[in-house]
């Protein structure tokens, strides 16, 4: 299995590397910081599985996974992450991500979420799989009135960029459009939140798991 990590800490990705590379039949073949090198290099490379922090800076790996799918449909997807939210378990596995592993269980889990992955079938952290079954019993209102605000892919990247301080020529250079663009892309954003400061969308970008500015 040729495999790529993405995660913008070097420590995490030395450590999985280091437990992947002496399984005989895994290889890590090439490491990425953040979600815009993830997607480069699955384009270049085509790994037979990603494994991706959620919290990454200029991409994070939920809209990586995405972009990812969307161009390598054949890839398999890990998400790891320290959050425990429904709501990014739920953005996580309907990006088609095919595993979920919390980060305070990481090393005891990945080999066999690899594994799992590998053979097209799911593999979620067992506090995860419970959250999951929990939220398809409850059907809790809270996550109805959530799906009623639906940004759109670009939107929820440049909201993204927007709570890590990026310009609005940065945003235009990171996505490749024009800064007219990028501006109107902000304004609408705020008009479909209501939300008409940089503070407070930065709060919601962080409450949504699109970022944690811990970089």
């Amino acid at each position: 299995m040729r495999i790529l990590i993405a995660d913008d800490h070097g420590i995490v990705r030395e450590g999985l590397k280091s437990l992947i590379d002496k399984q005989a039949s895994m290889e890590v073949i090439a490491e990425a910081e953040d979600g815009l090198a993830a997607v480069h290099l699955t384009k270049k490379l085509s790994p037979d599985i990603v494994i991706m922090d959620v919290s990454m800076p200029n991409l994070n790996g939920i809209e990586a996974a995405r972009e990812i799918l969307r161009n390598k449909p054949n890839t398999k997807i890990i998400i790891l992450s320290m959050y425990t939210d429904k709501h990014i378990v739920k953005e996580s596995l309907e990006a088609g991500a095919l595993g979920y592993i919390l980060k305070s269980n990481l090393l005891d889990e990945l080999l066999k979420a690899i594994k799992t992955v590998q053979a097209n079938e799911r593999y979620l952290s067992p506090r995860i799989t419970g959250i999951v079954i929990e939220d398809y019993i409850n059907n809790k209102t809270a996550d109805k009135a959530r799906k009623q605000i639906k940004l759109t892919t670009r939107e929820r990247h440049i909201l993204q960029l927007i709570a890590e301080g990026k310009t609005i020529k940065e945003i235009a250079r990171v996505i490749n459009i024009s800064p007219k663009t990028a501006d109107a892309n902000r304004r609408r954003i705020m008009n479909k939140l209501n939300i008409f400061n940089t503070a407070e969308l930065t709060k919601y970008a962080i409450r949504e798991g699109l970022t944690s500015l811990d970089f």
